[in-house]
């Protein structure tokens, strides 16, 4: 892929194929600018992994990006957000880029959380990283100090989806596992957070499995309403964003493999280029 001098676009970065559920929003949100998708499949999932090793996969596809042309980034996945979104905003950035920026999907939830909830007892579902990060407890502390957080680690759901499972009844039955684990811990939990972007796709499958009155956050328009806030805010990122209305997506896996999964996401027919890390 030809990287144009007129060519600026929005990265987004995710470890797979979850972030894709993230940039349909952004896309329908911010329908004007130019996009690129970055999976990381090849080494997929980031979940189980450690902090050292997410922090360097991430900052190394984040450099590609810069490479190709994006002045932002938005790392769509809720791991690298955890793990290495930090580390790269402090460390990184002012050495390798310092007029560039990194954002995360995880504090544009926790900005908002608290608006939703009435018990204030709140709840997250993510993968064993996102969860034994404690980042949306300490997010959310920032922002709503009176709420109380719980959480659950989910760790099947994200090879139940990915590998098209998640219509079948084992994949029923982890849902409900999860989903009644979370509430055992505190049953007036009226707001879940799905801290994952792979959740989207069984959002329905887990309402069912809660009771009505509990709202569930799903991340992808949330973040698609929080980026168009940031660029309305910051009008010298604004300018380093092109316009075209194009998109673009790469992968550091096979391209068939990754765009027969992607469209899943997507909801639309998707065409990967190979990207070597």
């Amino acid at each position: 892929m030809a990287t144009e001098k007129t060519y600026q676009p929005i990265g987004v970065f995710d470890s797979g194929f979850g972030g894709l559920t993230v940039l349909k929003e952004l896309v329908r949100e911010l329908p004007q600018y130019d996009f690129l998708y970055l999976g990381d499949s090849a080494r997929t999932p980031y979940g189980s992994r450690s902090f050292e090793t997410v922090y360097e996969y991430t900052l190394e596809c984040v450099n590609h990006l810069f490479d190709k042309g994006c002045h932002l980034i938005v790392l769509a996945c809720n791991t690298a957000s955890a793990k290495a979104l930090r580390s790269i905003q402090q460390k990184d950035l002012p050495k390798i880029a310092p007029n560039k920026r990194v954002l995360g999907v995880i504090r544009p939830t926790t900005e908002i959380v608290g608006n939703y909830s009435k018990t204030k007892q709140v709840g997250v579902l993510g993968t064993a990283g996102t969860i034994h990060s404690n980042s949306y407890v300490v997010e959310i502390e920032k922002f709503f100090p009176d709420l109380n957080v719980y959480q659950q680690a989910c760790p099947m759901f994200v090879p139940l989806i990915e590998n098209n499972e998640f219509e079948n009844e084992g994949a029923d039955f982890f849902i409900k596992k999860y989903a009644s684990e979370l509430m055992q811990q505190q049953p007036n939990i009226d707001t879940i957070i799905l801290g994952c972007t792979h959740y989207p796709l069984i959002m329905d499958k887990i309402k069912k499995q809660l009771p009505e009155n509990v709202t569930l956050l799903s991340q992808g328009e949330i973040v698609a309403k929080s980026l168009k806030d940031y660029l309305h805010r910051h009008p010298e990122m604004e300018a380093n964003c092109s316009k075209q209305s194009r998109l673009d997506f790469l992968t550091t896996d096979l391209p068939e493999t990754f765009n027969k999964a992607a469209t899943l996401f997507y909801g639309e027919e998707v065409k990967s280029e190979h990207l070597q890390v």
